[in-house]
């Protein structure tokens, strides 16, 4: 995720003038260890629940907080997870580090978030803190993100789903299933073909590039400061608003006919600023970044899943 947050509300000073902060980077690497650990006590729960075939149990795993420090080597099973995890996220946030510092953007190095949620994080973000005034700037960072962190997922992906397993009916069993975006169906239809998706039992390192594709998916819809609406503000400026208004409305139908976790989206992006940078050099983006908007679409329906994540009942 790229925040322009606190820049987008006005641009009318000189970049000589602008005092750019330094880098703290003690709190990026704070962050990074930490989300790396709550990742990792997640994955080793994915990894044990695996080996026996039995479905995920997420509570039971919190318990993992607390065994880590009695059996440290507990962990060691959640590693492919966490490190194929941080690995999609970090290529997705230096997709737009790189892409910031070529334009000469004054951007920060990825903030990961640590948490204790059913994937032990809610993610990194980098922030934006000098002005972005050109139309093909702002898509290209904007665009750089999903790309790299989908190129990235892609290896993960097929050996994750090589590493799966048959076990018939575990899709449809424990507390919750997760939904098969387009890109694991294709790749399952290869390795399995003619088994239902419910019988598939995902490896670990595949439940780490499902993640990456969930995030990909979400970046990547049309809205306020998300990826997807910076791509659509380079085309169509101001009349993004009605883009953004648009596709939350359809969230809240989306969480109303099929998973309620699509409101709290809903909600959450309404509150999440819906300004953009001022854009000073305007210039047509041309046929090249036309056809990445085209892939990036194409990324997109391969990443989506209308639910997610639901209770099973």
């Amino acid at each position: 995720m790229m925040d322009s947050s606190p820049e987008s509300g006005g641009f009318a000073f000189a970049e000589e003038f602008y005092a750019r902060p330094r880098h703290r980077y003690w709190l990026h690497a704070l962050l990074l260890v930490a989300t790396l650990l709550s990742t990792t006590v997640v994955g080793a729960g994915l990894a044990r629940s695996f080996a026996q075939g039995q479905p995920v149990d997420f509570t039971g795993d919190l318990a993992g907080y607390v065994r880590m420090w009695h059996e440290p080597s507990y962990l060691l099973a959640g590693l492919p997870f966490s490190l194929t995890l941080l690995t999609i996220l970090l290529a997705h946030e230096f997709g737009h580090f790189l892409t910031a510092r070529y334009y000469l953007v004054d951007a920060t190095l990825p903030f990961f978030i640590p948490a204790p949620t059913l994937i032990g994080t809610l993610g990194a973000f980098i922030r934006i803190r000098s002005p972005i005034l050109s139309k093909r700037a702002l898509f290209d960072i904007g665009i750089a993100g999903p790309l790299a962190g989908f190129v990235a997922l892609v290896s993960p992906l097929i050996a994750g789903v090589a590493l799966s397993k048959v076990v018939p009916g575990i899709g449809l069993r424990g507390d919750l299933t997760f939904g098969t975006p387009l890109a694991i169906q294709i790749v399952e239809w290869i390795r399995f073909p003619g088994v239902p998706v419910a019988d598939i039992y995902l490896h670990p390192v595949a439940r780490a590039a499902w993640v990456g594709l969930l995030a990909t998916a979400l970046n990547l819809l049309p809205i306020g400061q998300l990826d997807g609406g910076h791509i659509v503000y380079a085309f169509l400026g101001e009349r993004t608003k009605y883009v953004s208004r648009f596709f939350l409305f359809i969230l809240v139908l989306m969480g109303s006919f099929f998973t309620w976790s699509w409101l709290v989206w809903a909600a959450l992006l309404f509150f999440f600023n819906m300004r953009h940078p001022v854009i000073v050099d305007p210039s047509p983006l041309g046929g090249f970044r036309i056809r990445l908007a085209v892939i990036a679409l194409a990324v997109f329906v391969l990443s989506f899943t209308m639910v997610p994540v639901h209770g099973v009942e």
